[in-house]
């Protein structure tokens, strides 16, 4: 059977599996066409050009073409497509050439914004992509995953996301996390050796499987399979699989029903009133649809877009890199805040404090075999282990013959050493763990049954972790010179224990501060450490949360998930916890109703990660958590994550502008519109009048991304409320409509206005008031109090001269516009100036009564 050069075929072209685990190393490599020291640089390059990008799907970069093309691909912009060519059908050429002509200006403008706005965003994501180490012409180099291809060797240690479906070249101690592809909750041994080809996956020794990671040990691998030719990329292409819909995203789903329902209920009846006057049908149903276009707020998704990725801008000067950028508005929304304690509220620079026998004493002994545990692990690399190495013991003489690496469940790690004739199994974790597997202990007066001296040493740990001391455990057993030189767990038994290493990770300077503001922002944060409870709570004590209350890892297994749940959010610490409880914390305060963001770094903090509303790591994280985060922070500080979440909170704050400020405005003008068509002889606006007016509120708009947020909008969490929103539009609604009826009476009865400056006095007025809304609404203050910034003021200058020139330029005449005598003029600055006086009074009432503006601060 021949075997392809590029990915080796899931299946031969017999129809047999092309199992490469099954096949000796050398016809592998030779089938790659490559060999033990990897590809070269332009043999790679070539193999990516033709095989394409390491990746389960396509990319999904939009060309410029298709994002230009999906600016018109709206219902309703494709009905007024429709409308148009009814137009050109009935000889209303000149309405059908404006028509077209604002639609296609106002889809340029929106795919200006948004094409800016996605190039920023692949520049920043392309800052914390994940990398792996590779060889290339003969050397250890880093390259983005995306660009592994077949037959690259590639290197991994614990921690490392497994880049592609490889062949094991060479391996010591490797363990591999296969939960993404068998469901198996602890990790599986691999190493070199072909297996049969029927052999189930989880079996499946010599071969590695995209989507899943290194826990520990390391490993050198031949690349067979990429991207959709994986394991993984065959299950994922037979399922439809998109990340669950952040809170925000089911808001805006919500919120285009409501409106979607609004406008068509609207729609048919002022059509079928127009109809009904004997109209003309063409007419009336421009009309219907043009207020239609009036009511929606179009460009919603392109302010979305140009906020958000604004917003990821001005978080990456913050040092917080978004990877997905829906999930800013979860930050905004945050109120409760996991995280491990190491390396966050501590310094993460671990010192050895003390080698203690059983008695308390300094021990030479202890230290000794805590350095030979600590210099022969191959798992990965932790700042315990390199405390340890910093002590410089001499080790002269000995060398490794195996090893047990660390488990969660076993919590203690074992090498295999020897020197001479001497051969030992040396122990180091945590001390109930390594006191499990002794049967004896060392004392001052020589070996001892452990149960003598048991109650001393729990006595004692529970001192040195009153302390604030991390304590761990050492222990060794002697074994025959001629017993076979592999660890087991099942060595782990009949042990002797040693004493004690203690180690000090002080706080950070000034996180009792961080920690305050944190609180005062709104979050609650709550620590989650595998540490004993004792010095979890020394800890606590230090950084400033006084009197924590507590859950162990113990109580959280005999307590139900409904009891978690209303538990949880009184807890401060959870200490003991093991990796799996993790998540089911994290789930139980989101079933409690809260958005919870989790800091996490570690191998074990994926499943964690994902189970948040928004998932944190550090750009210095394990490849497998990293990838597994939603946000990054290039510096692993809280002071760095709270500049983050205000980032993330004017993000909402202004896309929210944006949805107030507009749906209150067209809601106005179409009720406005209807009312006036139902007693009116003459249509109030033309349809392309609306359109233009349209078109001209959104320049502003597009300026909000831009605009300032008032601080007390930041200091809370924000979150999506329907109900405030629809309460906002019926009340700022409603009272645009009054204004606006007040200016048809003083149109028609006050100043005798022809149906030409009927609609030419509507159209400065209504764009007027939707400028003036702009800039009363986007504050709680008064709006002389909270300055818009420099680009909304700008556009707000320029549209409101360009609305009023617009009736003596020549270009009125194609939107049958018309001059103004003066007092028509004065009048309606007079109503206009009403309406913001009016509107102001009624934001303050409103905000007043609500509590708050937008999100979960106010409703």
């Amino acid at each position: 059977m021949r075997l392809k050069a590029r990915n080796l075929p899931v299946r031969s072209e017999e129809g047999g599996a092309v199992a490469f685990w099954s096949r000796p190393v050398e016809e592998i490599l030779q089938s790659l066409t490559t060999g033990e020291g990897g590809l070269s640089s332009a043999v790679a390059a070539s193999r990516l050009a033709s095989g394409g990008p390491n990746r389960l799907h396509p990319a999904r970069e939009t060309s410029s073409l298709e994002l230009l093309v999906r600016q018109f691909a709206s219902p309703l912009i494709l009905m007024l497509a429709v409308a148009a060519v009814l137009s050109f059908a009935v000889h209303e050429s000149q309405d059908a050439v404006i028509i077209l002509i604002i639609v296609f200006a106002t889809g340029l403008l929106g795919f200006w914004q948004e094409r800016g706005a996605a190039d920023a965003v692949q520049k920043l994501l392309a800052r914390v992509a994940v990398r792996t180490k590779v060889l290339r012409d003969g050397q250890e180099r880093e390259v983005p995953l995306e660009e592994v291809v077949p037959g690259d060797v590639v290197s991994l240690a614990a921690g490392a996301l497994v880049p592609a479906d490889a062949l094991l070249l060479a391996s010591k101690n490797l363990f591999v996390d296969e939960a993404t592809l068998t469901g198996e909750t602890y990790p599986a041994e691999k190493r070199p050796g072909a297996v049969a080809a029927d052999t189930p996956l989880s079996q499946r020794t010599p071969a590695l499987f995209l989507g899943t990671h290194v826990v520990s040990g390391t490993a050198r691998a031949v690349v067979a399979r990429t991207g959709r030719h994986t394991e993984l990329g065959q299950v994922s292409s037979r399922l439809a699989l998109r990340p669950p819909e952040s809170d925000f995203e089911r808001g805006i789903q919500r919120f285009g029903y409501l409106l979607l329902r609004v406008t068509a209920a609207l729609v048919l009846i002022i059509f079928g009133v127009n109809v009904f006057l004997d109209r003309p049908a063409i007419e009336a149903f421009m009309f219907s649809l043009a207020l239609a276009v009036g009511l929606v707020p179009e460009l919603l998704p392109v302010i979305v877009s140009i906020n958000l990725a604004r917003g990821a801008r001005r978080m990456a000067r913050a040092k917080v890199i978004v990877k997905r950028l829906a999930a800013i508005e979860n930050f905004g929304s945050m109120d409760v805040l996991c995280s491990d304690k190491t390396g966050t509220l501590t310094e993460g620079k671990v010192r050895l404090c003390s080698a203690l026998d059983v008695d308390g004493s300094a021990s030479e002994r202890v230290l000794l075999h805590g350095a030979l545990n600590a210099a022969f692990e191959s798992g990965f690399a932790n700042p315990i282990d390199q405390a340890i190495r910093a002590q410089g013991c001499d080790l002269s003489g000995w060398r490794k013959l195996d090893e047990v690496p660390y488990d969660f469940v076993r919590k203690r790690l074992s090498v295999l050493v020897e020197r001479d004739d001497e051969r030992l199994l040396v122990t180091k974790g945590a001390l109930a763990q390594v006191l499990a597997v002794c049967s004896r202990a060392r004392s001052a007066e020589g070996e001892v049954p452990l149960e003598t001296v048991r109650s001393a040493i729990e006595s004692r740990f529970a001192g040195l972790s009153e302390e604030g001391l991390r304590t761990l455990g050492v222990a060794v057993r002697a074994l025959p010179a001629e017993a076979p030189g592999v660890a087991t767990k099942d060595l782990e038994a009949e042990m002797t224990f040693l004493g004690f290493l203690t180690f000090f990770d002080p706080p950070k300077p000034g996180i009792d501060q961080t920690l305050a503001r944190i609180t005062a922002a709104g979050v609650g944060f709550k620590v989650i450490t595998g540490d004993n409870l004792r010095v979890a709570v020394h800890l606590a004590s230090q950084v400033g949360i006084a009197a924590p209350v507590t859950v162990t890892g113990g109580e959280l297994r005999a307590m139900s998930d409904r009891a978690l749940a209303r538990r949880a959010e009184r807890v401060d610490v959870f200490a003991e916890v093991e990796p799996n409880q993790k998540e089911r914390i994290i789930l139980a305060l989101r079933k409690s109703g809260h958005v919870v963001g989790f800091l996490g770094d570690g191998i074990n903090d994926a499943s964690a990660l994902h189970a948040a509303d928004v998932g944190i790591s550090v750009d210095t994280a394990v490849d497998v958590a990293k990838e597994a985060a939603d946000i990054v922070l290039l510096e692993r500080d809280l002071g760095v994550l709270i500049e983050g979440v205000r980032e993330g909170r004017r993000t909402f704050a202004n896309t929210l502008k944006y949805i107030f400020i507009t749906t209150s405005a067209n809601f106005g003008n179409m009720v406005s519109m209807a009312g006036a068509s139902l007693f009116l002889p003459f249509l109030p606006l033309l349809p392309t009048q609306i359109l233009l007016n349209n078109f001209l509120s959104d320049f502003p708009a597009m300026t909000i991304a831009t605009d300032r947020v008032d601080p007390e909008l930041v200091a809370r969490p924000l979150r999506w409320n329907l109900r405030f929103i629809r309460e906002f539009m019926i009340v700022f609604g409603g009272i645009s409509s009054v204004f606006d009826f007040l200016t048809f009476g003083a149109l028609l009865w006050l100043l005798r206005a022809t149906p030409g400056q009927f609609r030419s006095g509507w159209f400065v007025e209504s764009v007027l008031t939707e400028l003036l809304i702009l800039l009363v609404i986007r504050t709680r203050r008064a709006f002389f109090r909270s300055r818009p910034s420099l680009a909304m003021e700008i556009s707000t200058a320029v549209v409101t001269v360009l609305s009023v020139a617009l009736l003596y330029l020549p270009v009125n005449r194609l939107f049958e516009l018309e001059p103004l005598p003066l007092p028509f003029l004065l009048v309606l600055a007079g109503i206009t100036l009403a309406y913001a006086m009016a509107s102001e009074a009624a934001k303050g009432w409103f905000f007043r009564r609500e509590g708050g503006w937008g999100g979960g601060q106010a409703p």
